[in-house]
């Protein structure tokens, strides 16, 4: 059955079941009362003491109490709304045009009131933040709108929240108006995006090893959203007897198991970043996150019996609103929501030691130390592992050799210089982010410069040249006709995507990979985000993505979007490297410092000439231009003589399947065209009778002397 309005997809005729929206709500509202109470009760334990510790006078009940409920409401609201999304994305087929389905159609509408929650909840935290930064009530600032709007800019917290709001509310109306299951994606990720400012909140985001607080911080939100949002959506689901039922668990079942790696390691290293083992028992900082801690491993428990047993009997039962697993995830849900609640809590429960106490200005800033200026020691051996980008090199890794492995394992072959390629791609990236390299990276221009220039220059070719998306679908098996979808049919998708197509036009990918660079050091965009860790974080993404495009493009392996010649290639190139020589030759002669405030509050313990350290900055970024050069020229000539043997292979078996017959009819043509002319006689104009053969003379008398008839 193909869906084509709203209407069809409400009450589609083969799949008129009970909607399941009552029991969602119903649920919402059960856990959005227990995680407020949570909230309070953790609240109500260590206000007084976060008072006195931060110097600001008490801004009243609503402040104090609105802030975590309207802080546990907003993130139960957007896990909710994240899991509606990766459901119709991922957990439940689309219909064979690409429509949603019933169960997919729901849950972007769920979505779209969760995300509309979650935006209410952001702007009411923007006066609830200043009321409590300020110690001022709230009333004053529904009496005074004016000093509500200059306290919003001068407070980051207001402006945080504001862009959870316009996220949320982007999230929201794509949500709202998507029929077609491509739009999950962009929903995904604007959804994804208004996570993110409260991640950069709160106790992670300042003093030492704040980046490594923010970026276990951030695994840990999304982690937990997918984890309770989606539960969330498949109990409902579950409840409803959708169609997709079983499918649907049993993909949900697969993504909640490292859901619940992920919270685990990310809440600890967050926990241990905070505060010292000593006080885990003995502080109120540390109760709550033993609590935390407990909610997870019941969670986690929780999950486990599913997989084990709950599934199993869902699958056997024939009502399913009374089956065990029903049962079970509700008092999953319940315990997500006391989480939740301890999750807002602690955010407004003070660590046992500030944040801010007796840390250098440069740990303050960047969340460590730097005692000397770096050496080739120092950059080969002094790490600090970089949580995400770390992590994504090792797991890329792992994924890849799987793949090989699984090939091999079938008896199908597999290059070794493009596992090795991919490898070395993965352990580049490791070495950029997380050596020290990637320490020294936010603290000197030049070991920034080296750090980008292997994110967008090194990594993406090794990365390119190993082959991945061809890898994923040889190693992935086919749904089959008629079957749903699974990660292979996702692939190919997204490959002949009209997203994609845009994406990789020659244009666009040199203006991403070149252009870029001319915005953010010289365009003056470098100095506004770089005081920003998430900042970073976004600036190392462009960097591995818009690589990864270009040398896809160009000397990519892989199936694309769009098919172009090896000269075309080489042009791309060779037009694109001038102005990447250019950028490095003008970062050299730049008079200005760039970031020249940032580098200058960092204090350096050691004498550092900011504007030599730019010069030497922008000779690596002329210098590495010339790397890619010889590169794509090696890949491509080695592409354009593969291209021509298999050319030719075809060409002999071909031959060889009809005796030559190409070949012999071109030798017959030669033979015809050389083959001398034949001798002709000369040809007699004399006019013959045609009835008696004898030649006509005109004023002649026959040989037998009569005279021809008149």
């Amino acid at each position: 059955m193909t869906v084509t309005s709203a209407e069809a997809v409400k009450e589609p005729v083969r799949d008129r079941l009970t909607d399941p929206s009552r029991f969602r709500a119903v649920l919402i509202l059960l856990i959005a009362v227990v995680g407020s109470v949570a909230s309070v009760v953790v609240t109500a334990a260590s206000a007084s003491t976060a008072l006195q510790l931060l110097g600001v006078p008490d801004a009243g009940w609503l402040t104090t109490y609105g802030l975590p409920v309207a802080t546990v409401v907003g993130q139960l609201s957007a896990a909710a709304g994240l899991g509606s999304l990766v459901f119709a994305a991922f957990f439940v087929p689309p219909q064979s045009d690409g429509q949603l389905d019933v169960g997919g159609y729901r849950a972007m509408r769920w979505a779209t009131w969760s995300f509309a929650t979650w935006a209410v909840c952001a702007f009411l935290m923007i006066p609830l933040s200043i009321s409590n930064v300020s110690g001022s009530p709230l009333k004053e600032f529904w009496n005074s709108p004016e000093t509500l709007w200059t306290a919003y800019q001068i407070v980051a917290d207001g402006k945080y929240w504001m862009w959870t709001a316009v996220f949320a509310i982007g999230a929201g109306l794509i949500s709202r108006l998507a029929f077609h299951w491509g739009w999950t994606f962009p929903a995904l990720i604007l959804g994804f995006l208004s996570l993110m400012p409260s991640a950069l909140l709160g106790h992670s985001s300042a003093g030492g090893a704040h980046d490594i607080a923010t970026n276990s911080l951030i695994l840990h939100i999304v982690a937990a959203a997918v984890w309770a949002g989606g539960l969330l959506v498949v109990l409902a689901y579950a409840f409803g007897d959708g169609r997709w039922r079983n499918l649907a668990l049993s993909r949900y079942s697969r993504v909640a198991f490292w859901c619940v790696i992920v919270v685990a390691v990310s809440g600890v290293l967050n926990a241990l970043v905070r505060m010292p083992l000593a006080d885990l028992f003995t502080t109120t900082y540390g109760l709550v996150v033993v609590g935390k801690l407990v909610t997870v491993v019941v969670a986690g428990l929780i999950g486990g019996a599913h997989r084990a047993f709950t599934l199993r009997e869902l699958e056997a039962t024939d009502t399913p609103r009374k089956s065990l697993f029903v049962r079970f995830a509700a008092v999953e849900l319940v315990v997500f929501a006391v989480a939740f609640g301890f999750g807002a809590g602690l955010s407004r429960t003070p660590p046992p030691v500030l944040a801010t106490a007796n840390v250098s200005p440069m740990e303050l800033k960047i969340g460590y130390d730097l005692n000397g200026p770096p050496s080739a020691r120092s950059l080969l051996l002094d790490w600090r592992f970089d949580i995400i980008f770390g992590s994504l090199a090792i797991i890329a890794a792992l994924v890849y050799l799987r793949g090989v492995y699984r090939l091999h394992k079938r008896g199908d072959a597999w290059p070794v210089g493009r596992t090795v390629a991919w490898l070395l791609g993965c352990a580049a990236l490791l070495f950029a982010t997380s050596s020290g390299m990637g320490r020294y990276s936010p603290a000197m221009f030049s070991t920034h410069m080296m750090s980008h220039m292997m994110l967008s220059m090194l990594v993406p070719v090794l990365l390119v040249l190993g082959g991945p998306v061809t890898l994923a679908l040889r190693a992935l098996p086919a749904a089959g006709r008629g079957n749903p979808p699974g990660l292979r049919e996702w692939i190919l998708t997204g490959i002949h995507s009209k997203y994609s197509r845009f994406m990789t036009h020659p244009v666009l990918v040199v203006i991403l990979f070149v252009g870029s660079f001319y915005v953010l050091y010289l365009g003056g965009l470098f100095d506004v985000v770089v005081e920003n860790h998430s900042a970073h974080l976004l600036m190392n993404l462009h960097f591995l993505v818009s690589g990864y495009l270009f040398y896809w493009l160009t000397i990519g392996i892989d199936p694309a979007p769009r098919t172009i010649s090896p000269v075309a290639k080489l042009g791309v190139v060779m037009g694109s490297l001038p102005f990447h020589a250019f950028f490095g030759v003008a970062l050299m002669m730049t008079s200005g410092i760039i970031a020249e405030k940032w580098y200058v509050s960092l204090q350096h313990p050691w004498a550092y000439d900011m504007a030599a350290d730019q010069r030497v900055g922008g000779g690596i970024a002329w210098a590495t231009g010339e790397f890619p050069l010889v590169v794509v020229m090696l890949a491509l000539l080695v592409q354009w003589n593969r291209s021509d043997s298999r050319a030719a292979k075809r060409f002999d078996r071909k031959e060889d399947r009809d005796h030559d017959a190409e070949l012999e009819s071109y030798n017959q043509m030669l033979r015809q065209m050389n083959a001398p002319e034949p001798q002709h006689a000369p040809v007699d104009h004399t006019p013959v009778d045609a009835a008696s053969d004898t030649i006509k003379t005109r004023g002649t008398t026959p040989s037998n002397g009569t005279t021809p008839p008149s």
